[in-house]
């Protein structure tokens, strides 16, 4: 079993665990995934009553994973009953690259001094997996499997609050990677995830850091430039 095939199993486990909790969590859950893979187009409205049909379920429970994601700054409320992704600005994508580097470089450096060879080799594997859905243009399996690397070398820093910021952040950005995808193919994504493992097996974690920082940079600025031409 390769690694997408593993996330998709975890995600599916995630769902069951998460049909024992209250309807807007389930709701909470299933949106955010949503936007934060692009399934819903950043800039384009959805009405609640459609949320609520698609997902089947019932109106209050779509109102308060709704009201969640709003104040995540995943969602804006267009009024007559429609929300939608935010577009990013020129200015949103040079916050979040200060915020991410911020944040990102610093998860890095902390897990670089925790994680062990069989940690390491974890993640790697989840890397050759991510290659192989850039050379095959799967845009869904390289989101994910680039998400679930960041995820899983995150996870080892210890540092839970910082750890959520950065998801926020991930919740954010995530829909515009995926216009990236579209407008320029996975092939053509900076991809410094060798340089974070060479860097980890060394034992260097201020160079974690600096290989995590070039990653975020590179791929923002792609971003950005193909946001300027939307």
């Amino acid at each position: 079993m390769n690694q997408l095939d593993l996330i998709k199993n975890k995600a599916s486990a995630a769902v069951t665990q998460t049909e024992k909790r209250p309807a807007h969590e389930q709701v909470y859950q299933t949106l955010k995934s949503q936007i934060m893979f692009g399934d819903l187009v950043p800039g384009q409205p959805v009405t609640i009553q459609g949320l609520t049909d698609s997902l089947g379920v019932g109106m209050t429970p779509v109102r308060e994973a709704i009201r969640r994601l709003i104040s995540d700054g995943a969602l804006i409320f267009q009024g007559n009953r429609r929300v939608s992704v935010p577009l990013l600005t020129a200015t949103d994508v040079e916050q979040m690259i200060f915020a991410r580097n911020a944040v990102e470089s610093e998860l890095s450096r902390r897990a670089a001094v925790n994680m062990t060879t069989a940690d390491i080799d974890q993640l790697e594997k989840i890397d050759e997996q991510l290659d192989r859905t850039i050379a095959d243009g799967d845009v869904g399996g390289y989101l994910r499997l680039n998400h679930a690397f960041h995820e899983k070398l995150y996870d080892h820093a210890g540092a839970p609050i910082l750890k959520d910021l950065a998801e926020r952040l991930w919740l954010r950005f995530g829909p515009s990677l995926r216009v990236v995808c579209g407008r320029f193919g996975t092939q053509s994504l900076p991809d410094r995830h060798k340089d974070i493992i060479d860097a980890l097996r060394a034992s260097d974690a201020e160079k974690v850091a600096k290989a995590t920082t070039q990653d975020i940079e590179q791929g923002m600025e792609l971003m950005a430039e193909a946001l300027a031409t939307e």
